[in-house]
């Protein structure tokens, strides 16, 4: 019998398979699709891709980001087709990443040098001081240090007035990302975009009710941690503005286009340092948890309340599959229990209004804020789910596409593993 890696060794070679065919039963679509990746190739040049930064409650500001050798996706369009979305996809995964690269990266009148790594990243610390900041956000600057355009970064700066922070996992948290079921998570990533793509009803106001504060002055930080990988990053940023979640700073993780990335299970975990350095860096603020029941989220976040005694406030499960019970539910309700001579409530919820209930009274949101997230969880019902989504997308895409996003394994990245030379090279800027 073979082993669970061996199966899904399997599944990558079939799907390689699959897309080989893809420009065989594109016919016009591809080729219009190759042309358009034509002109952006000729049109765009190095690229930093700049990801939020922050001032933390020392003083040090903490900036990254990634050289490309072109932008990873166009802007999401209401009315882009299956091809459109795929490419996109594509280039996510397929980005041509600048070793070496010599950079200097400005913030409030200071400049470091910086370089990028071997797989283009870069990092840079700044202290900056802690003056208080005139808002929320500030802007730093990042440039070649050989010439080329200045590209913007976001930086947050936590106000002294915040009272709490939000820290919330993203797939099947903020974002319908259907991981219980990995052949529909593949589609929704592969053939949707940031404006098509759902989020979970009332996670919007909700976050912004958390952001806001019990008063409302606000404004309490957000941050977002995923498994995630930094291929989506720009996606998740567009989803979440267009969808009207606090921006606030994102951190996923690497993977490589290579079997060996795709089959290994660190991802879930590698959240943990990240959601604890966070903690770490304001130490003066309190926090509220928001994850999901599809991964591991509940027994970080019970490690989470052993590391910080005292320090987190509420946690929020939300259970993916509300009208059933599950080995799911019985993993959160045993973290649940391990938690409980903590004081720290933990709580396995259906939805968001369940969420602003249990907060209201424990006088983290506003009273008025209970009615606007209950109209915000009405509105989004009335979007399609995510099985209407998937069947929808692969109803549009050619056969051959259909059937291998339909078997693919849950890394998005082993799909495009297997494209098409013409489409590699196209994205890539080869050929003419």
């Amino acid at each position: 019998m073979s082993s669970p890696e061996e199966t899904r060794a399997a599944w990558l070679d079939q799907v390689a398979q699959h897309l080989k065919v893809v420009s065989a039963s594109a016919g016009e679509d591809l080729q219009a699709g190759l042309r358009r990746l034509r002109e952006l190739r000729d049109a765009t040049g190095s690229h930093i891709a700049t990801y939020r930064g922050m001032v933390d409650a020392s003083g040090q500001c903490t900036l990254s980001g990634r050289v490309l050798a072109r932008p990873v996706a166009g802007d999401p369009g209401e009315h882009d087709d299956w091809w459109d979305n795929l490419i996109n996809s594509y280039r996510r995964f397929d980005s041509e990443y600048v070793p070496g690269a010599q950079l200097e990266v400005s913030f409030r009148g200071q400049t470091v040098s910086a370089v990028s790594d071997a797989q283009g990243y870069y990092e840079a610390v700044l202290p900056v001081g802690t003056t208080p900041a005139s808002g929320l956000w500030e802007t730093a600057e990042v440039r070649r240090s050989d010439g080329g355009p200045m590209f913007p970064q976001e930086v947050l700066c936590v106000p002294p007035a915040a009272t709490f922070g939000l820290i919330s996992d993203i797939d099947d948290t903020v974002l319908v990302g259907n991981g219980s079921h990995w052949q529909s998570a593949v589609q929704l990533t592969l053939l949707r975009n940031a404006r098509t793509r759902k989020p979970l009803e009332g996670a919007g106001e909700l976050y912004q009710a958390f952001q806001q504060g019990r008063d409302g002055s606000g404004p309490n930080p957000v941050f977002y941690v995923s498994a995630s990988p930094w291929n989506l990053y720009d996606m998740l940023v567009d989803f979440m503005a267009l969808n009207g979640l606090p921006a606030g700073p994102i951190a996923l993780r690497d993977i490589d286009i290579d079997r060996a990335s795709l089959l290994n299970n660190a991802g879930p975990r590698s959240k943990l340092a990240k959601i604890h350095a966070i903690i770490a860096r304001y130490p003066a603020l309190k926090w509220v948890l928001v994850g999901d029941s599809v991964q591991i989220d509940a027994d970080l976040y019970a490690q989470t309340v052993d590391k910080f005694p005292g320090r987190i406030l509420a946690i929020y499960i939300r259970d993916a599959d509300p009208t059933v019970d599950s080995a799911r539910d019985k993993f959160v309700d045993a973290h649940i229990e391990r938690v409980a001579g903590s004081k720290v409530p933990m709580l396995r919820v259906a939805d968001s209004n369940a969420i602003a209930a249990h907060a209201r009274s424990l006088g983290l949101i506003a009273p008025e804020k209970i009615a606007v997230v209950a109209q915000d969880v009405q509105r989004d019902q009335k979007t399609p789910g995510a099985a209407q989504v998937v069947a929808e997308a692969v109803a549009k895409a050619p056969a051959a596409v259909a059937e291998a996003v339909a078997n693919a394994p849950a890394a998005v990245a082993g799909v495009v593993a297997g494209a098409p030379a013409a489409v590699a090279d196209a994205v890539r800027g080869k050929g003419s």
